[in-house]
């Protein structure tokens, strides 16, 4: 049978997810993703549901409105909260700011308020309180039920549109406010303008222009209720502004109803209908209301349970990449990082191809399919490394077709630095997605125009007026006197550079090759031996004075960090960075303080992205990623191996609070995918993998060629830590490297895990990963 359509004392989402019938599904790999990890904490992710990097990501909402209260409440969802504020349609996974949070619907029953309230005054407005028993979520569904208003909210999606179903009371008043004031962000002044039309009596459409993270951002939507409005009022409740409200009692006239402002609300009453069921799909577009309205065309039907079954599916498809096999823990943490790994870059084009660009012009995408919002200085780390190994053809080249599309479209001729909906933030540093276009190339990605891409890529590294780069070329490197950031500025463009090179020496391209390969020794500038620290230098060349490793000066010489965090930022030159602190054993020290130091926990007390500390190490932010795998260009991968078990046993947990920092569309989450295999990309474009160790006893990925890689290990416990002996296809493996095409051709890894430490493992300087050396 199917979940019951009307209501019951036991709830129906629990039925939905307990009874068998048509759609529903056995146990899976859904099964073992826990979307909750991660909600409470900084962890910033939401539990809504959406499709794999769907352009919908419909979730709850319970910030407190009215307040600038962005960061604790970055993706709209707060586990410790106990109340709800609406369900919206766009959010970000993991972000370490707010925006979104468009077109927020809510159910209610019995007298229509039209301000949201406040959590600790129950009944004070549409808000509604909700227990986490009453609660259930997983990968394309959510649902709850809402206390005050009485109301049972269960919630799907296609890629495009939202779908809810509410259950009222029987003989309840059956109402649903909308209202475009509210989004994650605080929404006081966001509303540029926004519009609201009633189209016959079940159909609503309008947009939002909003001037938040990203300034002059356009959405636009189309609502289509299941049952007839009965009555309804579209208003501008704007501040200062007559009020202005349009109610049709009775029936619903047949012309347009419309009305425009900073402030909308509609509330939509639908009586009392018999069986307590209304259901509303709400589809998304970047580009027209008219847009919108044929988006809706993704979702015939109003079959809930199917659209569920269909979202589970195309989960279980994704999460299909992946077999693992370790304790129940281990087993919901990487299944739901890699669930995570899996929510951006999103969709953001029509069913018709058309999407806006950061010109914010509609363009055509032919041959591809557009997405945007690129955290690149997280991700490009190890989520687009991550998805070119399970997502290579079917996603990989549409993201880079996306970034190369958004350079042409550029106002400043250059690719994404931070975008969402089509728009540039400007947020963070660097120009990352080049090694994300890098990365692909180098690891045999067709689909594109490589000549095309590079000269996109070089756009950017020359873009002068770009964070200090006019400095950069000129001096090599990027002075404090004249650019806030300064050091971190250089020694991550050093690295985006080494890439383009990589890229342009495979290209036969030797005249661009040579000049970056030089210029990504450029972090040399800014490298004090003195000291041992990367530290900001002045434009006389002198470094800035005085100067304290342990402060962060967060926005004048570092970026969200120190000197202890950046100071090992040269990812594509480590044998450079050992011969900077005297060889191995200078390395393997420096990295062992940063790790044992004893920190004053005032000292990162302000910065909100520090977090995860174990000394000076600050898993929460994606700086120190790499860091703990740096011992292995030293000759003592058995010093990773025990810093790994230190991280991964103190910073992810299965629970709400699982995530030590923020998950930064992925980036979290993709290191410890990577990390629980047993191996990690260091370098994005080295097409090299450094092995750590393991955290499962077997993990396979499903290549997209039809092989399969397997990762197997023996004796592993918490008492075995370290790696004893390394076998690749049943022969011994001395280096502590993997490459690219060693996974691509499958086969199988097989650690063999010991209680003591092997110090001769990976010591040879031949056993060494690949590093550049001076140029």
């Amino acid at each position: 049978m199917r979940p019951r359509s009307t209501r019951n004392s036991v709830l129906p989402f629990v039925l939905a997810a307990l009874c068998a019938g048509p759609h529903a599904h056995a146990a899976s790999r859904t099964d073992a993703v826990d979307v909750f990890i991660g909600t409470g904490g900084d962890g910033h992710t939401f539990p809504g549901a959406t499709r794999p990097f769907g352009m919908v990501q419909l979730s709850p909402d319970t910030q407190v409105r009215h307040f600038r209260q962005s960061y604790p409440w970055a993706a709209g969802y707060r586990y410790e909260d106990d109340s709800i504020l609406g369900f919206s349609h766009t959010h970000f996974s993991g972000a370490g700011h707010s925006d979104l949070g468009d077109v927020l619907l809510m159910p209610t029953s019995g007298d229509v308020k039209l301000e949201p309230g406040y959590p600790q005054r129950p009944f004070s407005g549409y808000r509604s309180r909700f227990s986490h028993k009453d609660e259930h979520a997983e990968p394309g569904y959510y649902a709850v039920r809402l206390q005050d208003n009485d109301v049972d909210v269960e919630l799907t999606a296609s890629e495009r549109v939202g779908l809810h179903r509410y259950r009222f009371k029987p003989g309840a008043d059956a109402n649903v406010i909308l209202d475009l004031r509210s989004s994650i962000y605080d929404w006081s002044g966001k509303n540029l303008w926004s519009r609201l039309r009633l189209r016959g009596n079940d159909t609503v459409t309008g947009m939002r222009e909003t001037r938040g993270w990203a300034p002059g951002r356009q959405l636009y939507f189309a609502i289509r209720f299941s049952r007839p409005i009965v009555t309804h009022q579209l208003m501008n409740r704007e501040e200062g502004v007559e009020y202005k409200g349009f109610a049709a009692p009775g029936r619903t006239p047949a012309e347009k109803i419309l009305v425009e402002g900073k402030a909308l609300e509609g509330t939509f009453d639908f009586g009392r209908p018999a069986d307590g069921t209304v259901l509303v799909k709400v589809a998304l577009s970047p580009v027209s209301e008219d847009g919108a309205l044929a988006n809706l065309d993704e979702m015939p039907g109003w079959d809930f349970d199917l659209e569920r079954h269909r979202a589970h599916d195309a989960w279980e498809n994704a999460l299909a990449a992946l077999d693992v096999d370790a304790p129940a823990p281990m087993t919901r943490i990487v299944y739901t990082s890699l669930y995570h790994a899996l929510l951006a870059p999103s969709l953001f084009m029509d069913t018709d191809g058309r999407y806006r660009g950061p010109d914010n012009q509609v363009h055509e995408a032919r041959g591809f399919r557009f997405h945007s919002t690129f955290s690149l200085w997280d991700t490009y780390r190890a989520l687009h490394p991550l998805l070119t190994l399970i997502q290579p053809e079917r996603r990989n080249v549409d993201f880079v077709r996306s970034l190369i599309e958004s350079q042409k479209a550029s106002p400043y001729g250059i690719l994404p630095v931070w975008q969402f909906a089509g728009q540039e933030t400007w947020c963070m540093i660097g120009y990352h997605a080049v090694p994300v276009i890098a990365d692909a190339y180098m690891k045999g990605l067709k689909g594109f125009d490589a000549d095309e891409a590079l000269r996109a890529m070089t756009a950017s590294a020359e873009y002068g007026p770009y964070g200090g780069l006019q400095y950069y070329m000129k001096l090599g490197y990027v002075p404090i006197d004249l650019e806030p950031e300064a050091a971190s500025k250089t020694v991550e463009y050093a690295f985006d550079d080494w890439t383009i090179a990589r890229m342009a020496a495979k290209m036969g391209r030797r005249d661009v090759a040579d000049r970056y390969f030089k210029r990504a020794q450029n972090w040399r500038n800014v490298f004090d031996p003195q000291t041992g620290f990367v530290r900001a230098k002045k434009s006389d060349g002198t470094f800035r004075e005085p100067f304290d490793p342990v402060r962060s000066n967060f926005g004048s010489d570092y970026t969200e960090g120190s000197a202890w965090q950046y100071s090992w930022y040269m990812p594509h030159d480590n044998a450079g960075l050992v011969n900077m602190l005297g060889g191995d054993a200078g390395l393997i020290a420096k990295i062992d303080q940063v790790f044992d130091a004893k920190v004053d926990p005032t000292v990162y007390a302000h910065m909100e992205d520090i977090s995860g500390l174990i000394g000076h190490y600050a898993h929460g932010n994606e700086p120190s990623h790499h860091v703990a795998y740096l011992y292995n260009y030293a000759g003592a991968p058995w010093k990773t191996q025990a810093r790994l078990a230190q991280i991964v046993a103190s910073q992810y947990r299965d629970a709400p609070d699982g995530l030590a920092g923020n998950d930064d569309l992925g980036q979290m989450s993709a290191w410890l995918a990577f990390t629980a295999f047993g191996f990690y990309p260091v370098a994005p474009a080295s097409n090299e993998y450094v092995i750590g160790r393991p955290f499962v006893e077997r993990a396979t990925l499903n290549l997209p060629n039809g092989k399969r890689f397997t990762v197997r290990t023996e004796g592993l416990s918490d008492a075995n830590p370290y790696v004893g002996s390394v076998t690749l296809n049943g022969r011994p493996l001395a280096r502590s490297m993997l490459g690219h095409e060693e996974i691509m051709a499958g086969g199988e890894l097989v650690f063999r895990m010991q209680a003591t430490p092997n110090k001769e493992w990976g010591k040879a300087p031949s056993a060494r990963p690949y590093t550049q050396t001076a140029y």
